[in-house]
């Protein structure tokens, strides 16, 4: 299981005027950022009056034609030409299995994480089975599955019993993969626009679910795929 909360998009009012500094075009510009209510237009899970879902409070904001189509032609030219795109930053928490993390952790370029800590933290609470991604799983695995986590519980009532270290190395040791871990992250759209080309056919499926989480941002599809 993937789940992605309280996502912010930021930094297009920048991203825009730096992408037209080399050819001094800025008074060919055509977006508004002139919407007095939220505070350079960070972009959140809003809805607007017709129920759709939009990148802003208020419909003052917006990326204009031009600017719109430069932002693709300079994307579709590469990484180079679309270095505009490091500034569109987007912040997110992801509560994701800790073999989903292993593979998001290989983009180092341009992400930042605060992430839950199992060093500090792994004994805070009991130990549940959603705790862990356990979607896929048939009888005979959930069976074992539930039985580590019994295990996981008893070895975490003797720790903060004893404060005895052996304990939690049996918690920190013991700890499945599926355990899901929380991260608040910090991306931008060229690392996003990487990591939707490389998984976006994954044989996983909360590659496929970020990916797909990933088309619903503010121009994504439009700019980073030139749909």
């Amino acid at each position: 299981m993937i789940k992605i909360e309280n996502v912010d998009v930021f930094g297009w009012e920048a991203a825009i005027r730096g992408m037209r500094n080399p050819m001094n075009s800025w008074d060919k510009s055509d977006s508004d950022f002139s919407c007095e209510y939220c505070d350079g237009c960070h972009w959140e899970y809003v809805v607007n009056d017709d129920g759709d879902q939009t990148w802003c409070n208020h419909t003052k904001c917006k990326i204009g034609e031009a600017d719109l189509k430069l932002m693709k032609s300079l994307s579709k030219a590469g990484d180079d030409h679309g270095k505009f795109l490091r500034m569109i930053n987007v912040t997110l928490d992801i509560t994701a299995p800790l073999y989903w993390w292993k593979e998001f952790d290989t983009y180092k370029v341009g992400t930042v994480a605060n992430s839950c800590s199992t060093m500090h933290k792994i004994h805070a609470k009991e130990f549940e089975l959603d705790d862990f991604s356990h979607e896929h799983l048939r009888d005979l695995a959930l069976t074992n599955l539930e039985k580590t986590i019994e295990c996981l519980n008893r070895y975490r009532d003797c720790f903060i019993k004893t404060k005895d270290k052996e304990y939690w190395w049996q918690m920190i040791q013991l700890l499945p993969s599926s355990y899901n871990q929380k991260r608040t992250v910090q991306l931008n759209y060229q690392v996003l626009k990487n990591m939707y080309l490389a998984r976006k056919h994954h044989k996983l499926d909360c590659w496929r679910e970020f990916c797909a989480w990933c088309e619903t941002l503010p121009y994504f599809k439009e700019i980073c795929l030139n749909e």
